[in-house]
């Protein structure tokens, strides 16, 4: 069986791993995100060693996930300066010779999810990340959803909820999910992380508030069969019937399926005990490889 390399590329963090098309996990490994130069080389030096037949990468963005654009597998205008316009998927195929299969991070755990986890066997499926930033990958008949560039769904606009005066922590957008609802506006908010506040219903409610009116606009845009909730925030079970309760009464009766009559089983905490973004590389490898 062939062997099939992954890299989860986070901001703070990349997670390298070798596993079966099967999505078995052989060996991993993972190392703090620094320049370009010496993270790619580290990268190619891990995977030369361990014959690898395919490469899937899931990466921060935004990031060119076009096959047919010129700057395909490019790092675009990321916070991360040293990252900008970075062939980073042409790096990688060119020191390893082996086909790359490339999309975002957090498309990247949706396919996991949909490949592997609590979206398996459906073909229309949301999962969102919920952490340091907030993301959305969609995948629509089967396939993940790319148009011009990628779907930003972190960034939507929500409103405020009344007396909440917090700067937003997005640098581009007054009240946009990820301003209002990630973990570092969780942090900015209440001056402690989210992991020491499991004990403050406030807390959650407020954040669940943001949270349900996200996801009631990815019911009403992309129609999903469900919505996968994964990241650090997120390990908040509580927040599930916070977030239920709410997107149901912003869709207030309007959307009627037999999916959105069971929201226990439609807004569910992701399958894949973290590794979402792993066995997502490990799929998108796989494609690479079958030139699926």
């Amino acid at each position: 069986m062939s062997r099939i390399g992954a890299i989860e590329a986070g901001g703070t963090k990349m997670g390298l791993a070798v596993g079966t098309e099967d999505g078995d996990i052989l060996e991993r490994t993972a190392f703090p995100t620094t320049d370009p130069a010496s993270s790619i080389a580290r990268m190619v030096e891990w995977f030369s060693g361990r014959s690898i037949d395919a490469l899937g990468v899931g990466a921060f963005g935004p990031t060119c996930v076009n096959p047919s654009d010129a700057s395909f597998g490019y790092v675009l205008e990321t916070p991360k300066v040293a990252w900008r316009h970075v062939d980073f998927r042409g790096a990688l195929a060119g020191d390893l010779n082996v086909p790359v299969g490339y999309d975002t991070d957090v498309n990247a755990a949706c396919l996991g999810e949909a490949t592997y986890g609590a979206g398996k066997g459906l073909d229309c499926l949301v999962y969102v990340t919920v952490g340091t930033g907030i993301g959305a990958g969609v995948l629509v008949d089967g396939k993940l959803l790319h148009g011009m560039l990628h779907a930003e769904a972190g960034h939507i606009p929500v409103t405020r909820v009344e007396g909440d005066g917090l700067p937003s922590v997005c640098p581009y957008h007054p009240s946009c999910l990820e301003g209002l609802a990630s973990g570092p506006s969780i942090e900015s908010r209440w001056g402690r992380p989210a992991a020491d506040l499991e004990g403050r219903d406030d807390v959650w409610e407020l954040e669940a508030a943001y949270l349900a009116q996200g996801l009631a606009t990815y019911v009403l845009c992309y129609a999903p069969r469900r919505i996968v909730l994964g990241g650090g925030v997120m390990s908040q079970l509580q927040l599930f019937p916070l977030i239920r309760a709410g997107m149901s009464s912003i869709l207030a009766g309007y959307v009627r399926t037999p999916e959105i009559e069971d929201l226990d089983t439609y807004i569910v905490p992701s399958g894949c005990a973290g590794d979402q973004g792993i066995l997502g590389a490990l799929e998108l490898g796989r494609r690479a490889l079958r030139g699926d």
